[in-house]
């Protein structure tokens, strides 16, 4: 520019010093417009290196039975970098199991199913085919998730459940695709076979106890016409025999202590607890990250992969909603801004409804003497010494699957049998020497909802689950109680029968009866499938059988959401199998398969057992 000002004659002073003064202005605008674009890029750059030390290939939302999962697997690369974000707290104080007891004690499964701490204690609309009775929904909120909450009962589901599955949709999640991943995750205690796993991290014990009552059950069963199976998770689920848990040398086994701190001093690994993701991060319909809150500060974490959600089947589409992703006619209600108009998110929900048919025993052998304060601190003091006694065991040892009528093709009913009572979730005490089954139907008809209450993170959805609303659900239930009352009338269950608790001898007829479980039965515990898994052509799934989020990208769900439909058993066990399964899709790996495995049939339908 020099040369311009030295060829530039002035013969005005005016003129000089104005053309000097529009001079000095536009080099001064041009200058200033060079250090704005520098100030501009130096600003794009500082916030991109942030956003690079502040960024995972993999943020997974949820520390429960798939996020440690999930967490572990995606590990095993040492090049991928992993963020996990629980909600609750850890599971352990100063590092120590026997300092958080609560949890890792199977006897005290009952204390944090009640405890706020732990758990996020949601709560059901009244639900109108049931007296207008509000359930109660505990859920997980710790690491290890409802495994460090459950009843610890190792179920996987029958065969079928699975085959179904692909037929809904979730193609490439039958069977003889899934098996290979529930034996990829377990070491059973009895060794492995071509059922079960013997080199996985899911440790899974049956129970010790022996306990007479457990022995009367099962006899009884075979008493009156059913077959014993000695794998209710391999060959033969129909039948009644002893049930695996997730415990190991006397204590929970979750995925926390599973899946987690194995995997927690990896380098590539980093796990947050007391952190609550509020919402996901969009650049369109392209998911970079999520934004949280931890400490009452809000705070942003990016991811360069992927992430994952996996709250579980209240929170993953609680968080999709709040962030944009659900039924765009709700969201704009509640003035959400519309990523990606699904509207099936939150839709499907399935539970299972159970129910407690309670008999008082006439011998002193039961749990209530184990509940008298003196003989819960001796309990308590053998299993802090050497994890053994009587506080090693969650007591639901023995259990059972059956048809309901003939023509059933398989099981539709569960069973699990305590000896002892429990009463209002156990935040009651037991009252006498009793013995108890929790029976249920596995397959209702009834499909409920949630929705948001409101754009606020902190406000619990709406959960409708619409139980007992079809007539086969009620006749279901009604079979739930006639073939219990059956069992417990058996000859093995003569020395210890005293008067039934509950539903009562007094409840005899079928309307009787459905007042008894209108008033009585309770959630299993067992939500699921509110982003279930299909086609992208099927307007009601949420992801597809790669576990993507439809219309959207880098954006997952994987955990019991996703299920399609609910399976013939508990949950935790399947939720793991589908995180094994997940995590090998997200490594780009091929699906495990194991052809041709048997499965039981019965010789006839015609009969109901």
């Amino acid at each position: 520019m020099s040369y311009l000002v030295k060829g530039f004659k002035c013969h005005s002073p005016v003129m000089c010093k104005v053309a000097g003064s529009l001079f000095k202005a536009h080099t001064l605008k041009n200058m200033l417009g060079i250090n704005e674009k520098q100030l501009k890029i130096s600003r794009a750059s500082s916030q991109l290196s942030s956003e690079k030390a502040n960024s995972y290939n993999y943020i997974i939302v949820g520390a429960g039975s798939a996020g440690c999962v999930l967490a572990n697997r995606l590990t095993e690369d040492p090049q991928s970098t992993v963020l996990l974000l629980e909600a609750g707290p850890k599971d352990t104080l100063l590092g120590s199991k026997r300092l958080m007891w609560k949890i890792h004690m199977p006897a005290a499964l009952t204390y944090n199913l009640c405890d706020e701490k732990y758990n996020w204690y949601y709560h059901t609309t009244p639900q109108k085919h049931m007296d207008n009775r509000v359930m109660y929904w505990p859920r997980g909120r710790v690491w290890g998730g409802s495994s460090s909450l459950n009843a610890m009962v190792y179920i996987r589901g029958h065969a079928e459940d699975y085959n179904r599955w692909s037929r809904e949709g979730a193609l490439g999640w039958d069977y003889e695709h899934c098996l290979p991943y529930f034996k990829k995750a377990q070491t059973h205690e009895l060794g492995p076979d071509r059922y079960r796993g013997g080199n996985g991290p899911l440790h899974v014990s049956r129970g010790k106890t022996n306990h007479p009552l457990h022995q009367a059950f099962l006899e009884a069963a075979q008493q009156a016409g059913y077959p014993f199976t000695d794998d209710m998770n391999g060959y033969q689920q129909e039948g009644f025999g002893w049930m695996d848990m997730t415990i190991h040398r006397g204590q929970r086994w979750s995925t926390a202590s599973a899946y987690l701190r194995p995997a927690i001093s990896r380098p590539n690994f980093s796990v947050a607890e007391k952190t609550f993701v509020t919402k996901i991060l969009f650049q369109g319909t392209k998911c970079i990250g999520v934004e949280y809150v931890k400490n009452g500060q809000r705070k942003k974490v990016f991811a360069n992969k992927e992430v994952i959600l996996s709250g579980g089947a209240i929170n993953s589409p609680q968080l999709l909603m709040l962030s944009g992703i659900g039924n765009a006619d709700d969201l704009k209600k509640l003035g959400i801004p519309v990523v990606c108009h699904l509207p099936g998110v939150g839709q499907n929900l399935q539970d299972h409804l159970e129910v407690y048919v309670q008999q008082k025993c006439t011998k002193p052998i039961t749990l209530y003497s184990a509940q008298k304060p003196l003989n819960m601190v001796r309990i308590g003091l053998e299993w802090l010494w050497k994890f053994t006694g009587a506080g090693a065991t969650a007591h639901l040892e023995s259990g059972g699957f059956i048809r309901s009528e003939p023509g059933v093709p398989h099981p539709d009913i569960q069973f699990h049998f305590l000896p002892s009572q429990v009463i209002d979730h156990g935040r009651v005490a037991s009252t006498v020497e009793a013995y108890q089954v929790h029976v249920g139907p596995m397959r209702s008809t009834s499909v409920g909802w949630l929705k948001l209450k409101s754009s606020d993170p902190n406000d619990h959805p709406i959960i409708e689950p619409n139980y007992l609303s079809t007539e086969r659900d009620i006749w279901e239930f009604r079979q739930c109680v006639k073939l219990t009352r059956e069992i417990f009338a058996q000859k093995a269950f003569e020395k210890f029968r005293g008067p039934e608790i509950q539903p009562g001898n007094h409840v005899q007829s079928d309307k009787e009866i459905d007042a008894f479980i209108r008033q009585k039965a309770d959630s299993a515990y067992h939500p699921s499938c509110t982003c279930k898994m299909g086609q992208p052509s099927d307007s009601s799934a949420v992801v597809d059988p790669q576990t993507k989020v439809i219309g959207v990208e880098n954006l997952r769900v994987v955990d019991a959401s996703i299920m399609p439909s609910v399976v013939t058993g508990n949950l935790n066990a399947p939720t793991i199998m589908i995180a094994e399964k997940a995590a090998d899709i997200i490594k780009g790996l091929p699906s495990l398969q194991e052809k041709n495995v048997p499965v039981y049939k019965p010789k006839t339908l015609e009969t109901q057992r």
